[in-house]
């Protein structure tokens, strides 16, 4: 298929917006080196960032193009903007915000503390296993990108902010991508890769526990053990504090408040005008009874919103590659495939290109759905949460930034063992 010009602009930029989130940790080293424009330069080395700049780039051409037609050049990106779907960075956005507050935390992390209680190990170790093998599950039932917040959150509060070795640093960022990544797919709404097709193929909860969710549970235990196991020795050394052992003072009734809050955004996950407004009244109580609460996250979700906006508004470019690629294979060709493609491009992207195929097999399905999740942790664009957890952790690496090959090192075994799950059990 040849692409049109507007196409092939579009695959141009994508593929550069790729090779830049290659480069961030240069960009980093140059705002250190001139201070004077660290501002501008640090935003380049923001993962997040790029493809919204970029994705700004593609939104200029469309605007240049434009010039001189009948309907103009502002008029010709209102309708490319309007022809896209961005209730998907929207939610993120909020279930970030409310996820990540103080009252939450405070839940989650008593019910981490309670569960590594019952293993009969070191209790740092426990704490550790519980928070990559529990927390990726429970993503399942308040999505992926929540999960991923409470799960980066409490590492940080518990190891990261301590002294963690670079190896155990990017062991766990790699099992907590790919753990949250596969970890959603017990049910059929809170992994992104999965809402895009379950719709259309009529996927239930019931199936999706039955067909694939077991199967990641199986490898988010292993995951999460091996490293564990492997890690033992400094892990033990670390002290779990007690803090947010208990309510630290937020009333149980605020608490609920706040999980009431979260539901509804979930609950309405698919329409932006009414989980939006859930997120201005949480806005509006945080602000009211500021005591109950730590900084709220607004950076970094926006963002992480930023960042899913400009792959939204650049991936409308891609299916002219994309979709011919996937339709030329079978079903264990796309599943290899759609792991390996998924380390380039988001895996939601991925799987609803899949889902416009007509005459599809119930095994072709299968194989394109577990393969986007197999290789959700393999880079940052990889999984839309992805991002979520990047922008909490990076700053505790050298630099201020992940390396992407570190990271790509680090989730290679992790990927290796849900690919074993998935193909084998």
């Amino acid at each position: 298929m040849t692409p049109t010009t507007l196409q092939a602009i579009g695959a141009t930029l994508f593929a550069v917006a790729i090779l830049h989130t290659f480069s961030v940790g240069f960009f980093a080293r140059l705002a250190k080196k001139h201070p004077a424009h660290a501002g501008l330069l640090g935003l380049f080395a923001e993962v997040e960032f790029v493809f919204g700049f970029w994705a700004g780039i593609l939104l200029l051409s469309i605007a240049v193009a434009a010039i001189g037609t009948e309907s103009g050049a502002s008029l010709a990106v209102a309708e490319y903007l309007e022809n896209r779907n961005y209730t998907e960075p929207l939610f993120v956005l909020a279930i970030m915000i409310v996820a990540a507050s103080k009252p939450v935390l405070i839940l989650a992390s008593a019910i981490v503390r309670q569960t590594s209680r019952l293993l009969p190990t070191a209790r740092p170790i426990a704490f550790y296993f519980t928070i990559l093998a529990v927390v990726p599950l429970l993503s399942s039932f308040i999505t992926e990108p929540a999960a991923m917040a409470l799960a980066a959150l409490i590492l940080k509060d518990a190891y990261y902010r301590k002294d963690m070795s670079p190896r155990l640093m990017y062991a766990t960022l790699g099992v907590l991508f790919v753990n949250v990544s596969i970890g959603g797919t017990l049910t059929n709404f809170a992994a992104p890769p999965v809402l895009m097709v379950a719709g259309v193929w009529k996927w239930d909860s019931l199936f999706m526990l039955t067909h694939i969710g077991w199967r990641s549970a199986v490898a988010v235990f292993v995951n999460a053990t091996a490293v564990s196991l492997v890690f033992r020795k400094e892990l033990s050394r670390f002290e779990i504090s007690g803090r947010r052992e208990h309510s630290d003072g937020v009333p149980w009734p605020v608490v609920g408040l706040h999980l009431l809050l979260l539901f509804l955004i979930v609950l309405f996950a698919h329409h932006p005008r009414v989980f939006l407004g859930v997120l201005l009244i949480f806005l509006a109580f945080a602000h009211a009874y500021p005591r109950f609460q730590e900084r709220l996250i607004l950076r970094e979700g926006l963002m992480v919103s930023c960042f899913l906006a400009g792959l939204v508004t650049l991936g409308g470019q891609q299916s002219w590659w994309l979709q011919p690629l996937l339709s030329r294979m079978d079903a264990t060709t796309v599943y290899y495939g759609a792991t390996a493609l998924t380390a380039v491009t988001d895996n939601a992207a991925l799987t609803y290109l899949g889902s416009l195929v007509e005459g599809l097999s119930d095994e072709f399905k299968y194989a394109l759905v577990a393969g986007a999740v197999t290789g959700g942790g393999l880079t940052v664009i990889a999984n839309a949460p992805n991002p979520a957890g990047m922008a909490i952790l990076q700053g505790h690496f050298r630099g201020g930034a992940v390396n992407p090959l570190g990271l790509l090192a680090a989730a290679a075994l992790p990927t290796l063992v849900a690919i074993l799950a998935f193909r084998l059990l």
